[in-house]
């Protein structure tokens, strides 16, 4: 046996023939994977609700739910659609392997199968699957670290969560696409990292900045991209964007880079007027915050010279209770 990880990848094998799977799980196993074995579709499902394997190995033609059904399922559930999945198949026809494709099958494998290429296919997966949960994992990490910021002062407990939710909220009223609104999860939730690197004393000031701690302030955005830009995951480095320029002005009068009006990426143009509207109505240490309807007005007398004008109104109609 020759061992494949320090922690053996598992690798479930769903076909409707007991002998297919007592097989494939033999050849897998020799090569150090753990194997589980399920008989149908639905029984493949079931498993899943327990515990997550690395990559599936998934029959097509099977009685109770076929194997394009179950990708299609998996694919579509934020736990499980990342697992890379290859179909197993005999079909060979071409509207067949279209079919895996649109399902979200990430290869195939024909029947009879090849040891080789089995070993081969399974071994490539793997990798991925095991870089996919370090992106995961590099998320998670960031996201603690933000939310280690709101630790270090009491009166921003929950900001990120709340200038996420109502960025989302604006995102889904002017109707962006799915993936944008991802992005600006994303960026909703790291767009504060980069206070890491502002000193304690500065972020609790009770009291208005002067211009030289304001000026170390103005320098979170530009930590925070430095923080995040090493992450390899598409989401983040597309959510950069929103963590540079966040606190940027439609009258080019904001910071880092003093872009102006459409200058300012779209999604970064949401999360500043969810992130103002945030912190008029949360408590600081040298005021009360303000009451939801004074900070929309605040917001309207803003509109067209520190915010867009138009997101201003959408936000509007948008925003719910805190």
């Amino acid at each position: 046996m020759t061992p494949v990880e320090a922690t053996p990848a598992s690798i479930l094998v769903v076909d409707d023939d007991p002998l297919n799977v007592e097989m494939l799980c033999a050849f897998l196993e020799d090569e150090g994977y753990r194997t589980v074995g399920a008989h149908s579709g639905s029984e493949a499902v079931d498993l899943l609700g327990h515990s997550v394997p690395d990559v599936i190995l998934l029959d097509v033609m099977m009685p109770d739910i076929n194997g394009f059904e179950v990708c299609e399922r998996l694919k579509r559930a934020p736990e499980t659609r990342f697992i890379p999945i290859v179909l197993v198949t005999a079909l060979s026809a071409r509207e067949d392997r279209v079919r895996g494709i649109d399902a979200g099958a990430d290869d195939f494998l024909s029947k009879p199968v090849d040891r080789a290429e089995l070993t081969a296919r399974t071994r490539s997966l793997v990798r991925l699957k095991r870089s996919i949960d370090e992106l995961e994992s590099a998320e998670r990490v960031i996201q603690t670290l933000a939310k280690a910021i709101e630790a270090r002062d009491g009166y921003t407990e929950q900001h990120t969560e709340r200038v996420t939710r109502r960025a989302m909220a604006l995102g889904e009223t002017i109707g962006l696409p799915e993936q944008s609104l991802r992005v600006l999860f994303h960026g909703g939730m790291l767009h504060d990292v980069g206070k890491i690197g502002i000193p304690e004393a500065i972020l609790g000031w009770p009291g208005g900045l002067d211009d030289a701690r304001f000026a170390i302030m103005q320098t979170h955005p530009v930590i925070g991209v430095d923080i995040c830009r090493p992450l390899r995951s598409t989401l983040v480095q597309a959510a950069l964007p929103i963590i540079r320029h966040h606190h940027e002005r439609v009258d080019g009068r904001g910071y880092p880079d003093g872009l102006a009006g459409e200058e300012i990426p779209l999604l970064a143009r949401i999360a500043a007027i969810s992130d103002a509207y945030d912190a008029m109505t949360s408590d600081r240490p040298y005021r009360r915050g303000m009451a939801p309807d004074a900070a929309l007005r605040l917001l309207s007398e803003g509109a067209g010279t520190q915010w867009d004008r138009d997101l201003v109104g959408a936000f509007r109609s948008s925003v719910g209770p805190a």
